[in-house]
């Protein structure tokens, strides 16, 4: 099983201890395989460096994990169906990288239910069809 994280989740994975996190955590295990593309690393190290209180070492860290933990795809189409334009790039992630998933809290994506064969949930939706 493939999954994009959309960078909100990323977020709360690394900055909370929830739901986001167990996923993640699955993801670490080797119970799916998490999903991204560049614009997506970048979006959230960029998040991160603005709103966490992790140390410039600290997610230098978090990168060279990150890169051993996900699989990076780089999107060759582009694809305009939200209204945000940082959303279709996580719907081409995901079209990119095969996947049956892309856990995110954003609400715009979660609208769409379904883009062609990836359905879009909430990280509790997720976690509960995982089991």
């Amino acid at each position: 099983m493939k999954v994009v994280l959309d960078t909100n989740v990323l977020f709360s994975a690394v900055t909370y201890d929830g739901i986001p996190a167990k996923i993640l955590e699955r993801v670490a295990k080797g119970e799916m395989i998490g999903v991204t593309s560049p614009l997506l690393i970048d979006e959230f190290f960029e998040i991160l460096r603005k709103k966490s209180s992790l140390s410039l070492e600290g997610i230098q860290l978090l990168q060279e994990e990150f890169g051993r933990l996900l699989e990076v795809v780089f999107p060759r189409q582009s694809i305009e169906v939200c209204r945000d334009h940082d959303d279709n790039r996580v719907l081409e992630a995901a079209i990119e990288g095969d996947c049956d998933y892309i856990v995110t809290g954003d609400k715009d994506l979660l609208v769409v239910g379904t883009y062609q064969k990836t359905a879009i949930l909430t990280p509790a939706e997720f976690l509960q069809k995982l089991g």
